[in-house]
C-alpha cells in the first residue's frame, strides 16, 4: 500500500515555542545509506517547526527511519499541480510527539525552493515527524499555493547546504508508484557543531 505524503494525526495539537537561545541556524546531518545530506534548520524564521524537528532528532527517532516516498512528474497522474520531493519519516516504533500548529510561509517568509526542507502534513496543525525535501522550486507548496485545496501550504523550516546530489539519487531510486522500493535507510540524523 502506498504511503501518502501527509500523515494522519491525532486530534491533539501542541504549539511549540521558539528554541531557548535560538540565534541562528542549527546544522544537522542526515546520514543515509546513499550518503550524507547537510541541512541548516532555520530556528529564527520557523522556530516552532524547527523545535519540533529537532526534538525528533535529539530523541533519536529518525535513527533507523527511512526515505519512503519519491514524487516525480511522471508518478502523480491525478495531480494537476505537479511537485518534486522526497519524503522521510521516523523509525518504526520510535517515540512520537503531538502534532504541531502549522507555521505558514506567509508568516515565516520562507519559500519551498530547491533544497528546502519542510514538514509533511494532512490538514493544518497535523504535522508530526515526517518531513520532505524539495527537488527544484516548489512554490505551489507555499501558503496560497494551489497544490492543496486548503491553500495553507506547508511549514518550510530549513534548507540543504550539502548533499543535493544525494537527494537527487534518492528521488531517482527504484519505486513502485511513489513508494521507494526498497526505502532508503536513514542511518541517523544528528546535530553538528559548525564553527
Amino acid at each position: 500500500m502506498q504511503r501518502a505524503m501527509f500523515l494522519l494525526a491525532s486530534a491533539a495539537i501542541l504549539t511549540v515555542r521558539a528554541l531557548p537561545g535560538a540565534t541562528g541556524p542549527v546544522t544537522v546531518v542526515i546520514q543515509t545509506s546513499l550518503g550524507s545530506i547537510e541541512v541548516q534548520v532555520d530556528t529564527v524564521h520557523a522556530p516552532a517547526t524547527s523545535a519540533n524537528f529537532l526534538k525528533y532528532v535529539d530523541s533519536g527517532a529518525y535513527n533507523g527511519g527511512q526515505f519512503h516516498r519519491t514524487v516525480k512528474p511522471d508518478n502523480q497522474p491525478r495531480n494537476q499541480v505537479k511537485i518534486e520531493v522526497i519524503q522521510a519519516g521516523a523509525a518504526p516504533g520510535a517515540p512520537g510527539f503531538p502534532p504541531i500548529a502549522l507555521e505558514r510561509t506567509s508568516v515565516t517568509g520562507l519559500s519551498h525552493l530547491d533544497g528546502v526542507i519542510s514538514m509533511a502534513r494532512d490538514g493544518p496543525d497535523t504535522a508530526t515527524s515526517d518531513f520532505f525535501i524539495c527537488v527544484g522550486n516548489q512554490v505551489s507548496l507555499d501558503f496560497g499555493g494551489n497544490r492543496n485545496p486548503d491553500g495553507q501550504g506547508f511549514a518550510a523550516f530549513g534548507r540543504v547546504t550539502k548533499g543535493m546530489d544525494v537527494v537527487r539519487r534518492i528521488q531517482a531510486a527504484p519505486a513502485e508508484g511513489q513508494t521507494l522500493a526498497p526505502p532508503i535507510r536513514i542511518v541517523g540524523i544528528k546535530r553538528i557543531d559548525v564553527r
